[in-house]
Formats: C-alpha cells, sequence, structure tokens
C-alpha cells in the first residue's frame, strides 16, 4: 500500500509541520525507496525532546550519536554549553528505535518507557499512516499490557503464517549497516546476525571492499545495543568462532595479501564451526529456513511470539487478524483513531478491510451491555479452524477480548455471524421485507436446534447470546447499495481447550489420558448420532473441530463441550445403524498412535452405549415433555423443525443401544 505523505528528497534535514507537532527529519523519510524498489534507509530513532527522526546509515547506537553531535553543533552555534553526559542520557532515554520494512514502520519499543514509545508513534503518524506503523516486542508483558489497553492488539506486528510469507520474512530481514545487506536482522532484539554463506561471498569481493567489510564486523563485533544483546553475532556457530577472532587484527593497515590470507584463515574457521546443513543460505531448505526463522523471531525470553491472549489452544495462533479495538477512559468510549483515517480515504481496500465495520458494532454491543468495560480488542479468524468445506454463506467468526474496571482478568468472548442473515438473503433475489423475515425465522431456527440439542444430551456452552448489529449493504442488489441492515450474530464464551481433531498425537501415550479421553469421545458419539448430525452432502459431522476437549491442570480430559451445533437435525429420517462406520472413525483414525487401540474402542463404546441408553430413558420418562416442546411451532412434513424434532424422537425411542454397539465395533480396526 502507498502512503499519501509526501516523500522528501534525500540529501537534506527537513522539517514538517503538523497541527501541533513540527517534526525534523535528518536522512531519508523513512518509506522511501530506490530505483529498484529497496528502501533507502532500514533503521531510525525518533528523539521525542524535540520531534527529531534520524534515518542516516549506521546503527541505532551511530544514529544516536550523530543527533548528539547536531544538538551540541546547533547549541554551539547560538553561543549554549554542549549537552552535559548527563543531559546526553536524557536525550538518549526519550529516544525510540525504528526499523523500516517494506511498507511498515515497525516501532522497538522500551517496556519500561512505554509513554514515550506512544508519543513517538504520534510524531510518526503526523508524516506515516497509522496502519502502516506496528509496535516490536509486545510479548513482554508490559508492553503486551500497554497496547491492549489502548485497544489496539492489531498493531503487534505479525509473524508470517505460511512457508511462503516465512521466506519473504525472512528475505525482508537483510540489512546493512554502512554497506550492503550481508546481515539478516533480529527485529525485536536488535542483533545482526551475519551466516557462514554471506561470510564466504565477502571473498569475492576487491581488496577495499572485503577491507571496508571485515572493519565493520570488527568494530561492530563487540558492541552492544541498548537492550543488552549485540550488535552482530554469527548464525549456528559453536564456541569455536566468535568476534574474538577477529581481535588484534588491524585490517586498515595491512597489505592486501595480509588481508587474503587471514580473511581465508577467519572463513575457514568459520566454516568449521557451521554444522554442514547450514553452511549455505537456502530458504527452500526446511531445516535452514527454521532455523533462521526462530533466530530471527526469537524475544529476548526465548520465546517465539504467538497469540497475546494467554489461554488459548494452539489452534488459534497465527489464526487471529486483530483489528482496530477502543478503550472507555472517565466514561468516555474512544475508537482507534484509525477508524476517522479511513473515512478520509474513501475506496482504500486495506483500510475497509482493517476498519471491520462489524467489529464497531461489537464494540457498541459490549459498551450497552457491561457498562464498566476498561477496554475491548476485536479479533478476525483469517481461516475455518473445522475440516469442514466452506460454505458460500457468511460464516465470519470474530474473537474479543474484554476488561471490565472490577475484574483481575480479561473476558474472553467468541462471536459468529449468522449464516443466512440480511445480507445473504438479500444476494439470493429476495425483497428487503422477505430478507428480513427469513433472517428472523432462521435465527429462531438456530435456536430451536441448540434447545433440541441440549434436551438430548448434547454439552453445549451453556450460555449463548443472539444479538444483531447494524452494517451497510453492498451486495448483488444495487437496488439496496447504502442501506442499513441488522445483521444477526452469535455471541458465547471461548472455550478453554483443544479440538478434538487437534489433539497433539503424542499426548495419547498417556494410557490414562488415552481411556479418559475415549470416555469424553464416545459419550459425545452418542447425542450427536441421536441427533443426526451431518453436512448437507450428507457427511457425519462429528470429531472434526467443533469438539472441544476440557483438561485439568494435570493435562487430564475432564470434559467435552460442542463449540457448535452446526449441521444438527440434517438428518432425521435415517436408520441410525447405517451410521455404524462414521462412529468407528474417532478411533479408527487414532489408532496408529494408541497405546492400546483395543482397550480404548472399548471405553469409547462403553461410554456410547451408556449414554445412548440414558438419553433414551430420560425420554421415555418424560415423553411428553419431550414431545410438546416443540408444539407451538409450525408443523411441515416438508421439513419444519417440529417435524424434525418430531421424527428424530421416534427414531430414538425404537433405535436399539447394544445393536448400535456392535455395528460400530465391527467397523474399527483394531492392530
Amino acid at each position: 500500500m502507498k502512503s499519501d505523505k509526501k516523500i522528501y528528497s534525500a540529501a537534506e534535514t527537513k522539517v514538517i509541520h503538523g497541527e501541533n507537532l513540527k517534526i525534523e527529519i535528518v536522512g531519508e523519510y523513512p518509506l522511501a525507496k530506490d530505483n529498484q524498489g529497496n528502501l533507502k534507509s532500514r533503521i531510525g530513532t525518533i528523539f521525542t525532546n524535540t520531534n527529531t527522526l534520524i534515518t542516516v546509515p549506521g546503527i541505532h547506537a551511530t544514529q544516536r550519536m550523530a543527533y548528539i553531535e547536531r544538538l551540541n553543533r546547533k547549541r554551539r552555534q547560538i553561543g549554549v554549553d554542549p549537552l552535559t553526559i548527563d543531559e546526553e542520557n536524557v536525550e538518549a532515554r526519550n529516544s525510540v528505535d525504528l526499523i523500516m520494512e517494506e511498507n511498515e514502520v515497525l516501532i522497538r519499543p522500551d517496556p519500561d518507557n512505554m509513554a514515550i514509545a506512544f508519543k513517538a508513534d504520534e510524531i510518526l503518524q503526523e508524516i506515516v499512516s497509522k496502519q502502516q506503523i506496528k509496535f516490536l516486542y509486545v510479548f513482554n508483558q508490559k508492553v503486551k499490557d500497554a497496547i491492549k489497553w489502548r485497544g489496539e492488539y492489531w498493531r503487534i506486528s505479525p509473524l508470517p503464517k505460511s512457508s511462503e510469507k516465512m521466506i519473504n520474512m525472512i528475505s525482508a530481514s537483510r540489512i546493512g549497516i554502512t554497506g550492503k545487506p550481508i546481515y539478516y536482522y533480529n527485529k525485536a532484539k536488535g542483533t545482526k546476525l551475519l551466516t557462514c554463506d554471506e561470510f564466504c561471498r565477502l571473498g569475492k569481493l576487491d581488496d577495499e571492499e572485503l577491507r571496508k567489510y571485515l572493519l565493520e564486523i570488527n568494530k561492530y563485533g563487540y558492541c552492544s545495543n541498548r537492550m543488552e544483546n549485540p550488535e552482530i553475532a554469527f548464525f549456528m556457530v559453536d564456541k569455536a568462532f566468535s568476534c574474538s577472532d577477529f581481535i588484534n587484527q588491524d585490517f586498515a593497515k595491512i597489505s592486501s595479501l595480509q588481508l587474503r590470507k587471514i580473511y581465508d584463515n577467519l572463513k575457514k574457521k568459520f566454516c568449521d564451526a557451521v554444522p554442514l546443513e547450514f553452511r549455505v543460505d537456502d530458504p527452500q531448505n526446511m531445516d535452514w529456513r527454521n532455523k533462521i526463522f526462530a533466530v530471527l523471531t526469537e524475544q529476548k525470553e526465548g520465546v517465539v511470539s504467538e497469540e497475546p491472549i494467554a489461554g488459548l489452544s494452539s489452534e488459534f495462533f497465527m489464526q487471529i487478524e486483530w483489528l482496530p479495538g477502543a478503550r472507555i477512559e472517565q466514561g468516555e468510549l474512544i475508537f482507534d483513531p484509525i477508524f476517522e483515517e479511513k473515512s478520509k480515504k474513501p475506496g482504500d481496500a486495506e483500510l475497509e478491510r482493517l476498519c471491520d465495520e462489524k467489529s464497531r458494532g461489537f464494540i457498541f454491543s459490549f459498551l450497552r451491555e457491561y457498562g464498566d468495560l476498561e477496554y475491548v480488542n476485536i479479533g478476525r479468524l483469517t481461516t475455518s479452524l473445522s475440516k469442514r468445506i466452506a460454505s458460500r454463506n457468511r460464516r465470519d467468526v470474530y474473537i474479543a477480548e474484554i476488561k471490565h474496571r472490577e475484574s483481575e482478568k480479561e473476558t474472553v468472548r467468541f462471536i459468529r455471524m449468522q449464516k443466512w442473515g440480511v445480507y445473504e438473503r438479500l444476494d439470493d433475489g429476495k425483497s428487503l421485507l422477505d430478507a428480513i423475515v427469513e433472517s428472523e425465522e432462521y435465527t429462531d431456527y438456530i435456536l430451536d436446534r441448540r434447545l433440541g440439542c441440549r434436551q438430548l444430551g448434547m454439552n453445549l456452552p451453556q450460555r449463548v447470546t443472539s444479538r444483531k448489529i447494524a452494517e451497510r449493504y453492498f451486495g448483488k442488489k444495487r437496488e439496496y447499495h447504502g442501506i442499513t441492515i441488522w445483521s444477526p450474530y452469535f455471541e458465547r464464551d471461548y472455550i478453554y481447550g483443544t479440538a478434538t481433531d487437534k489433539t497433539p498425537k503424542h499426548k495419547f501415550e498417556n494410557e490414562t489420558f488415552a481411556l479418559k479421553y475415549a470416555h469424553l469421545l464416545g459419550g459425545a458419539a452418542a447425542p450427536n448420532m441421536i441427533i443426526g448430525r451431518m453436512d448437507l452432502d450428507g457427511r457425519v459431522v462429528f470429531d472434526d473441530g467443533d469438539e472441544v476437549i476440557v483438561e485439568d491442570s494435570n493435562g487430564m480430559p475432564v470434559d467435552l463441550v460442542v463449540s457448535d451445533h452446526t449441521g444438527t437435525f440434517v438428518d432425521y429420517q435415517s436408520d441410525l445403524q447405517n451410521f455404524a462406520s462414521d462412529y468407528a472413525m474417532p478411533v479408527n483414525r487414532r489408532a496408529e498412535y494408541l497405546p492400546d487401540t483395543r482397550e480404548f474402542a472399548h471405553v469409547y463404546l462403553l461410554a456410547f452405549v451408556e449414554r445412548f441408553s440414558k438419553i433414551q430413558q430420560e425420554y421415555r420418562k418424560r415423553k411428553r415433555a419431550f414431545d410438546t416442546l416443540f408444539k407451538g411451532r409450525r408443523r411441515d412434513e416438508g421439513g419444519s423443525f417440529a417435524y424434525r424434532w418430531e421424527r428424530i424422537l421416534d427414531r430414538l425411542n425404537k433405535t436399539e443401544p447394544l445393536q448400535l454397539q456392535e455395528l460400530i465395533r465391527k467397523n474399527i480396526v483394531v492392530n
């Protein structure tokens, strides 16, 4: 995306006036590119006391030195004494490191001085769009808390989500100090990695160029940045090679012959210190790629960043695209100012996607319901976590973290748009009135199905709320473009657990875990079968992403919750014996890594028949309560829910659980 801010010529110091700020740039505009499309400057430092941005070549330490020298030169010109050491330290403490990458400026904040980082952010926004400014190091607890309190999780610089993006990130991390980009840059730690391959390539340079880079490595190899991380490190070396090997080498004065000899010795020692598979830089080599990616994305604590909300299951890692949120100060709702930027740039596709209109609606709903909030962060799931084929209808899913003033912990809510709302029905050719009526009827149908599922023993989340948000229609029916419609969605608490189809295989090595798991899975299979849960293509829906295993503090399964009842009551006519092979699959697909498949199958089937029999007995005991539950609803043998309910109960009453158990057993493959 291109910024609409002015790009200034390179040769001079620039001064830009904002409404309340005056920014002075010494060096290049932060996102200026050369004729080949490469960034002219990769690092910068903002000095918040004077609103000065330094982007001259070097490292952050040399930029701070250049700033101090420049400031002292100005002071001398007006007859003022140079800064004292203490005053220089104050200027340095009030500076913030920047890293430029493609079309983004990344802020590397000091966790103990977040106010300065946010001040630098405001200054930078005078010349760079806010959507192009992100924060690094946000998984430090202090930084994370400051970011989330502002409702700005979206400003976390995300990690790549695919091999292709990993390769692009590795390529984009290449950086130089005073010359070519021979290093790979860890943006969070500020360390520049030199690989064996890059060091070997220096040998192809002429003598003076080689001398320049050896001097550079020698000079900065012993430096540490303000985070106490080394400025330069060598990739994948053991203790046999380090910066100490460059000591006592006067690269500036020795002859070209001596220079080549010393370089060749250093090259051999570097290569010998690196495992063979890491001596050549090859992004297509998965081992090399994964290793350098892990090193480049490592935080100071040695942990690779994942999702900011603690407790989310691993399936959500890297799958959430955070959107602008809001905070509440002294009772005032403050939306992220990026929404205002969107209104000034109509037609900007990236801003339209970022400033999701629905997220504002969710925030209003939370504020109306709770009233005592501190902040709200909204995220959108980028891909479906289910294995089912995506439908053509809307299935947008969001996650929200909200903080109550009187609560120590945040609340995490899960939001799913209704598959068939007013928007979809208008797109399907309905009139506005019909679209509204049919959308309401479908909401009732979904809630009736939920009630029926709970009545028949399916373990669903305790509380699901149906709500609506206003959004503008810009779909297929042009005559309705721009009108406000009310789109239904469902909101529930987040279930802290792991979907059954994503449970790590190694956990089943523990036999106790495996058998507890089998009991919960078999117990969940019974109501799933009774309710006729299938997709529209006639495939059974079970154990494919909606069933969530909850573990205790010891990591043992204690509950199974069905997070979404999609597909229930689809099949209400077939003999349940037809699905025996489908309900053998939860055992069969795990057989290869189960410690005892036979015992797992035995516990699974025992739990299945026990749960099925209990539901059947409950029905027979309170038959009238079940039969009349939906009597007030329209009955249509063409497939109304009241008719489906009637047929489901009749099938339940006639089915023999032990016969089902034996049929499923016959379809289980036991090693």
